[in-house]
């Protein structure tokens, strides 16, 4: 069955809330790799561009490819539910881009490029946003969030909005990452009963898959990161500040950023230059001018790793043997490319701030999502984090099947961020985090980067129970707001499994120099093959 998501309405999103939830597993379920081939299966934003130069590709051909193949494969095929709504513009922003090309030369390295945005990434056009959420439907802000402005400025093609763990994942702590009762549950394109990881589930899987050539995805603590190595991409958690976060549905102020998602790190590199820059309407950039660049591109190193000193998170190791010999078989990888590793070099305090961040959380989520649908004007469906938990409650069937709001209820139960527990422990998580945390070990030990893995294998989607996370290293430069760039290592039966590069603040140039190093001597990322399940016989 096929839902035309066009000029959605209200009563729409409801149907189709209850409908995705239903249908989750429902379709697809033995689903194998598409028949035909994807002429642009893999391509960087440098095939695009050379082809587009030279007059053998349009933007309107490249975005009604894109738009074909999300349509033959989210929605029906292997059913992946990545994309929740492709937008009606696309084709006619591309055919002005390609005017434009044309008439002036292109604008830049994203002119005419189909880039999906996660859907809690605001769009002033016949899109919604609404974080996956039946109580935003319909909701179409006032103006683009800064992210979206940027990108169409660089000429880029918004194709759509990409699903998400609802509410970016902030609900419930026994949610499944992917699911939203607009889009249903995400699948992992590399074994449809896997699970992509979350909350940029959508963003990560469908760059994967080849639904876009790059996507937006925002994190918190591992939203970006988690579901990049779950997925086999590269996604960039920037500086705290790097990146405006205007007009994006927010969950903390103190965490929340958006980042480049994309299959290379060069393209990442193109896609963070777009985005950086000093924005009145988020004070936390006020920096990003004299801290950010133009291009990140001009830190790309083939040979970034030679003389590096690079320490070893080795406290974020041992969750599981197979992914312990892929970044055994990585440091070896990188030692052989001219890198010093110290090894161990552990980060003090890690783990003392578990419990504490998510008070931060959830003190912020109040606060701050009461601030985002407030500027949404008289017309916002919903304006109070009360008024979503009740929606929820009259909704239970389609908005809360599978698990509950027990997050939300406790965020609402919080004062004001004048309150001395928020302050408190907002202070002592930054403090052991960035002086007494990553700028302590790697002022001991005079280090570039840290390394660790960024998480396990993906788990079996489990909607019964809940996410099954088996390990992981986020959440230091989470907390910290510090960049953290994932890039894939190798796989384990068939599922991608990722390294992490952190550091200092405003590292942004050495770890993709970095990670840009390791990338070209390993070329691990491989496209998925939409396998049914786990083929136990090859590890």
């Amino acid at each position: 069955m096929e839902v035309d998501m066009s000029s959605p309405t209200r009563r729409d999103f409801l149907r189709l809330g209850s409908m995705g939830s239903a249908l989750a597993f429902s379709r697809g379920g033995a689903s194998a790799a598409p028949a035909a081939a994807f002429e642009f299966e893999e391509a960087t934003l440098e095939d695009l561009q050379r082809r587009m130069a030279a007059g053998t590709l349009t933007a309107r051909r490249l975005t009604a490819a894109y738009l074909s193949r999300i349509a033959a494969l989210d929605g029906k095929g292997p059913a992946l539910h990545h994309v929740i709504e492709t937008s009606p513009d696309a084709l006619g922003v591309a055919e002005t881009l390609d005017a434009e090309r044309r008439a002036k030369g292109a604008r830049g390295p994203l002119h005419g490029i189909p880039i999906l945005l996660k859907d809690n990434v605001d769009t002033a056009d016949r899109m919604t946003t609404t974080a996956g959420s039946l109580a935003l439907a319909g909701s179409i802000p006032p103006r683009d969030a800064t992210v979206a402005r940027k990108l169409r400025e660089a000429g880029a093609v918004l194709l759509g909005k990409a699903n998400l763990s609802e509410w970016a994942n902030i609900r419930s702590n026994r949610s499944s990452s992917g699911w939203s009762a607009r889009g249903g549950q995400a699948k992992n394109p590399y074994v449809l009963d896997r699970n992509p990881c979350g909350s940029s589930s959508g963003s990560a899987a469908a760059v994967a898959a080849n639904l876009c050539a790059l996507a937006i995805g925002t994190e918190t603590d591992g939203s970006i990161v988690c579901p990049s190595s779950a997925n086999g991409i590269v996604g960039l958690k920037p500086t705290l500040g790097l990146v405006s976060r205007a007009g994006i549905i927010p969950i903390a102020h103190s965490q929340d950023t958006a980042g480049p998602m994309a299959r290379t790190v060069r393209d990442a590199a193109v896609l963070l230059s777009a985005l950086v820059g000093v924005d009145d309407r988020d004070l936390a950039t006020a920096d990003a001018a004299r801290r950010g660049a133009s291009d990140y591109t001009r830190f790309l190193d083939v040979d970034g790793l030679r003389g590096a000193r690079i320490g070893v998170v080795r406290k974020s190791f041992g969750f599981n043997p197979r992914v312990d010999r892929l970044m055994e078989d990585a440091l070896a990888e990188m030692v052989r490319r001219g890198a010093v590793l110290v090894d161990p070099a552990e980060i003090p305090h890690a783990g003392e701030y578990d419990d504490s961040e998510l008070e931060v959380l959830l003190f912020e989520l109040k606060a701050d999502l009461a601030a985002y649908l407030q500027a949404l004007g008289p017309a916002a469906p919903v304006k109070t984090l009360a008024d979503v938990i009740a929606f929820n409650e009259a909704h239970r069937a389609e908005e809360m099947p599978y698990f509950g709001q027990e997050l939300f209820l406790k965020a609402e139960e919080k004062g004001p961020l004048t309150t001395p527990a928020y302050r408190d422990a907002l202070e002592k998580n930054q403090r052991l985090a960035r002086a007494e945390g990553i700028d302590a070990v790697m002022d001991q030990h005079r280090l570039e980067a840290l390394v660790a893995p960024t998480g396990g294998p993906a788990w079996t989607t489990d909607l019964v129970n809940g996410d099954h996370f088996s390990g992981g290293s986020s959440t230091t430069p989470a907390v910290a707001g510090y960049p953290n760039i994932n890039v894939p290592v190798g796989n384990v039966y068939g599922l991608p499994v990722g390294i992490s590069f952190f550091g200092r603040a405003w590292s942004e140039p050495t770890l993709l120099k970095l990670a840009f190093a390791f990338e070209q001597a390993t070329h691990f990322r491989r496209p998925p093959r939409f396998l049914p399940t786990v083929d136990l016989s090859h590890p």
